[in-house]
């Protein structure tokens, strides 16, 4: 039996989950700004506690690896290091998109056309990637601008859905008959249960010291232009 603790904080939603053998045992998330410093290790303790378990009968952590929020991306995985230092347990990193695409695909198993999981970056500006009905990557994951012609290929071959706090900003720019926008939230620490599973399967754990998480692009410091009292 292998069980896992998961960490998600990729977005304005902060959640942790434990999971054994890639099913999803318990899990806190909630959302709000900033909350992720304050709340993430509460919450990783009432998930324990509820799952009856102890740090040393963890068999990994697993934590969700980007791209996403600078400052989410990096008080999950340090937190993620720091337990995985601790209780000398392996660490496991889930593409976020991927873990998105998967929950989404999970929740809606008959669902036949493409999904693209949208994570909101600045502006128009989205991190993104495209999956098929199987899970399937068929686009790498890069930061993209949306306008009118962003995806215009693929909505006259096929139907795309798409998810994520992205997606619902880009909703009136891709106006298409074939792309639908959903609103429901697929970044929780749930939807890392299967394929943790998986990583931990293949043994395709990281190096603990030198993780970083996947950033995508460089933090961009923003300058207040108020003057100076």
């Amino acid at each position: 039996m292998i069980t896992i603790l998961q960490i998600e904080t990729s977005t304005q939603y902060c959640s942790a989950a434990v999971s054994r053998n890639g099913e999803t045992l318990n899990l806190k998330i909630a959302a709000g700004q900033n909350l992720h410093a304050g709340s993430l290790t509460l919450f990783i303790d009432e998930v324990m506690s509820q799952s009856g378990l102890q740090y040393a009968d963890l068999d990994a952590v697993a934590v969700s690896k980007g791209p996403g929020s600078y400052t989410g991306l990096r008080i999950g995985v340090s937190t993620a290091k720091g337990l995985c230092y601790a209780a000398d347990k392996p660490l496991i990193a889930v593409d976020t998109l991927k873990m998105m695409a998967d929950g989404f695909l999970k929740a809606h198993p008959e669902h036949n056309d493409l999904v693209c999981p949208m994570i909101d970056a600045r502006r128009l500006e989205v991190y993104t990637s495209l999956y098929s009905p199987l899970g399937d990557e068929l686009e790498p994951i890069s930061a993209r601008i949306i306008d009118e012609n962003s995806y215009a290929a693929e909505l006259r071959a096929s139907k795309i859905t798409f998810i994520g706090d992205g997606a619902a900003k880009c909703e009136p720019i891709l106006n298409n008959p074939n792309a639908t926008f959903l609103t429901e939230n697929f970044n929780t620490a749930a939807n890392m249960s299967a394929l943790a599973y998986q990583r931990f399967q293949a043994g395709a754990f990281e190096d603990v010291a030198y993780f970083e998480p996947f950033y995508l692009k460089d933090f961009m410091i923003t300058v207040s232009k108020k003057k100076p009292f």
